[in-house]
């Protein structure tokens, strides 16, 4: 019996890594970049079909180097991506709302950001114009530039390059220099890739299950997504921060540098 049971194992484990072995890394790239292409369609069903927004639960946990300390958090994120033109990365609209550890709001609708501590009754709003227009220049923003994830990063297999669900796992490092990443790992839906594969089609799943950032300090932010939701048509409005009353509003002296 569990001779019978440990070759099943074996054999279930070994056709995973014959089927990621005979998918080539431009398959994974293709079906995790294409949905995002400024030359996405709307038209569900075919090769170029995109993703223009999406919402997730979320868990996060961060790993500080410095002081050997973990942080978690879970909550849940909306992301819209506005498409200006066909030249720029899409302007990026996000709400990240956690509800572990501490209740805590981060918003912006590609120019403004707010990050709201219900606690402390303060927001801190920020202009990020500037940095929202030189997002297509900016590696960092890598959740905003996901359609030209090959032309900012070096991409190759990770190592292992499948999980135990059988997804696939990439390891990016940008090609500048940059203050806040040395390397990423992203984790792409298998049913993404198979979906492009095997019926030419994109769109139908948000290729992304997890991430998790390195940067130069040895400082690890892993993001895990659950329960994705994607082509809600979500409104400009939902990404506009209405302060409540008696909340106070705080200018930080410098304009916030880069998306996180």
């Amino acid at each position: 019996m569990w001779a019978r049971s440990l070759f099943l194992l074996l054999f279930a484990l070994l056709s995973t890594v014959s089927m990621a072995s005979a998918l080539g890394l431009n398959d994974v790239i293709n079906a995790l970049e294409i949905p995002f292409k400024a030359t996405a369609t709307k038209d569900r069903g075919t090769p170029t079909s995109g993703i223009y927004d999406f919402q997730a639960d979320f868990f996060q946990e961060s790993q500080i180097d410095s002081i050997d300390r973990v942080q978690r958090g879970r909550g849940e994120v909306s992301f819209k991506f506005q498409r200006l033109n066909l030249v720029d990365a899409p302007l990026a609209m996000f709400r990240w709302e956690y509800r572990e550890p501490t209740d805590q709001e981060i918003i912006s609708d590609g120019r403004t950001l707010w990050v709201y501590q219900p606690d402390n009754r303060q927001v801190i709003e920020s202009d990020i114009s500037q940095a929202a227009g030189q997002q297509s220049d900016n590696p960092v923003s890598f959740l905003s530039g996901l359609g030209n994830l090959s032309r900012d990063f070096n991409i190759r297999w990770g190592a292992p390059n499948i999980d135990r669900e059988g997804n696939y796992v990439l390891e990016l490092e940008p090609r500048r220099n940059s203050p806040l990443i040395r390397t990423l790992r992203i984790v792409v839906d298998r049913n993404a890739v198979n979906d492009y594969v095997e019926n030419n089609r994109t769109g139908e799943y948000f290729p992304i299950l997890a991430t998790m950032v390195n940067d130069p300090n040895d400082n690890r932010t892993t993001i895990e997504f659950q329960d994705i939701r994607v082509n809600r048509d979500l409104s400009e409005s939902f990404f506009v921060f209405h302060r409540p009353a008696g909340v106070e509003v705080v200018h930080p002296e410098e304009t916030y540098p880069g998306f996180q």
